[in-house]
């Protein structure tokens, strides 16, 4: 029987790996992903919509507002991987947290019905400045339902992409491949989720009303948490080892404490006599670098948590500050992309949505990346992977951060397409006068599918590639802590993204009304604005290839297969 060290089952007995983990039980989580992405993705991108004609938003407001739900789901990942890495099991924390998303669409659903939590009819497309904006206790349910919402998703995803790793031993170099595949597939099922929301999700928005969109979500979640549940007797679980943040904590405090000890000549002797593992879930090896913390696992005769610790301890708070420049100068790459989708659906609102005799919803748009990410997802991991890992003998085929370099610059593509589309947009609507009118531009919303085709190679290599790299390079006592991280990293870009629309307004205003400030979009310089965002992202690129070249990673995520 092979046994995983620091695993258990359900009945926190020792694995199996001939009953527990593997492929297997990662098809219950996968299942769940898809569901959470379908109600989540279908929703949230064209929410846009909802705010601007329910709750009679401006276009800035609207914007911010859904780039702000999509910021808070990521930095409440940080909260679930918490919980899961310090005190619970991660397949405790999916069934904990799983029900506040079905609540928030209860509770958004319940609004969506009842026309006395929402504002008065009115036509904002007509009436750009008389159509009154939703307030006091309506406002209040609306962002407690979308941040209770929120809530359940940012802790679903830093437990789900977690939890299916570990599914999968480091140790095994198959399993290591196995692993690096489900992460591959982790993103088809987000992909495949996201593709069936935004045409299922947005066609019953725009013929069957938002209340029984949300009403369907809500059953959706419920269906994926039970059949993950279903699922317990298959998995492996991962003992919690404590806070890892008190970890991290110890080793800054220890190596404060002791700042004026001197090094022994002989440091590896020294190191190695103290290297349990058990309190970050396994045993990590002494490495050169960033020696001022090493001071904390040098014995002088004292003892304690919080003055000596441990070398793997020591190791797991080098690993995360090697992190930082890597994190920092990846989250550029996310900024745009929020401002992209929110944007594109607003420029999609104003152009021929006809494809011959079919209706096609702005929102539906994101099914062109989405589409192309299942394809290339699919070819990546059964027919590139492979020939590459010949070559490079990576497990991967190519580092991960190589592969978040090619989807940095797809992004960049993707402004740049973006700022040419809408200036041929606004010369459309001139050309037709349509400038201070409500009136349909005469150029299809096809044409607005370029920019996202190329958005859509983002997730097929940075997503994988930035979730990939914070799961597997973190230690195995902080899993969903890495995996929020880099949740967190797009959170943080969504937000940052809105403080961008704030200070170009409040710069471009002189007088009157800023780049994104108006009603009118064919009054604003959304293509201005997106070349904005190409040169910011040139700056981020060659900011991120200064750090990437220099990280070195964990040698078993290095180490040569045949």
């Amino acid at each position: 029987m092979g046994v995983v060290h620091g695993m258990v089952d359900w009945k926190r007995k020792p694995v199996n790996k001939d009953k527990h983990g593997g492929i297997g039980a990662a098809t219950f989580i996968h299942f769940l992903v898809v569901m959470t992405n379908l109600t989540f993705i279908g929703n949230v991108f064209n929410l846009v919509t909802y705010f601007r004609q329910t709750m009679h938003m401006d276009v800035a407001t609207a914007s911010t507002a859904v780039t702000n739900i999509m910021g808070v789901a990521s930095a409440f990942a940080l909260v679930g991987g918490f919980f899961s890495d310090s005190y619970i099991t991660r397949f405790t924390a999916i069934l904990v947290f799983g029900p506040f998303e079905f609540l928030g669409y209860v509770l958004l659903a319940t609004q969506a019905h009842l026309p006395s939590l929402q504002p008065p009819v009115c036509d904002i497309s007509v009436q750009f400045d008389n159509c009154k904006q939703v307030h006091g206790y309506n406002v209040v349910i609306l962002y407690v339902g979308v941040y209770v919402l929120s809530f359940g998703e940012g802790c679903l995803r830093a437990n789900l992409a977690s939890f299916g790793g570990d599914q999968f031993d480091d140790n095994d170099p198959i399993e290591l491949q196995q692993k690096s595949s489900f992460f591959n597939w982790y993103t088809f099922s987000i992909s495949l989720g996201a593709i069936i929301g935004l045409t299922l999700i947005v066609w019953i928005q725009e013929n069957k009303g938002w209340d029984f969109a949300f009403t369907l979500s809500a059953g959706l979640v419920l269906i994926g948490l039970i059949v993950v549940a279903s699922g317990v007797s298959f998995y492996r679980n991962l003992i919690p080892t404590g806070s890892p943040l008190t970890r991290m904590l110890q080793v800054l405090v220890g190596a404060y404490r002791k700042r004026k000890l001197q090094f022994p000549e002989i440091d590896e002797e020294i190191y190695l006599a103290y290297n349990k593992g058990e309190n970050v879930g396994e045993v990590l090896p002494h490495t050169k670098g960033l020696k001022w913390l090493d001071r904390a696992s040098i014995s002088d005769g004292k003892t304690g948590n919080w003055y000596l610790c441990s070398v793997s301890q020591v190791e797991e708070m080098k690993i995360v500050l090697r992190m930082v420049p890597v994190f920092i100068s990846s989250m550029i790459c996310y900024i745009p992309i929020p401002l992209l989708l929110t944007l594109t659906i607003q420029q999609g609102g104003t152009m021929n949505t006809k494809l011959g005799a079919i209706h096609v919803p702005p929102a539906s748009l994101f099914v062109i990346p989405v589409s192309f990410q299942l394809v290339m997802l699919v070819i990546y991991d059964r027919l590139f992977v492979p020939f590459a890992r010949k070559i490079t003998r990576c497990p991967t085929g190519i580092t991960h951060l190589q592969r978040v370099g090619v989807g940095y610059v797809a992004t960049i593509s993707a402004t740049v397409i973006g700022a040419v589309i809408e200036k041929k947009r606004k010369g459309v609507a001139e050309a037709h006068g349509l400038l201070d009118s409500g009136n349909q531009v005469p150029m299809s919303v096809m044409w607005l599918g370029l920019q996202f085709f190329v958005l859509g190679i983002n997730d097929v290599t940075t997503f994988v590639g930035l979730l990939e790299f914070f799961n597997t390079e973190v230690s195995r006592g902080m899993k969903s802590l890495g995996t929020a991280i880099f949740f967190c990293n797009i959170g943080l870009a969504s937000f940052i993204s809105s403080i961008v629309v704030n200070i170009v307004n409040k710069v471009t205003r002189h007088g009157g009304i800023g780049w994104l400030e108006g009603n009118n979009i064919n009054r604003d310089y959304i293509d201005r604005f997106y070349w904005l965002l190409s040169v910011l992202g040139f700056l981020g690129f060659l900011n991120y290839m200064y750090w990437a070249r220099r990280y070195t990673y964990r040698q078993h995520n290095l180490t040569p297969v045949s």
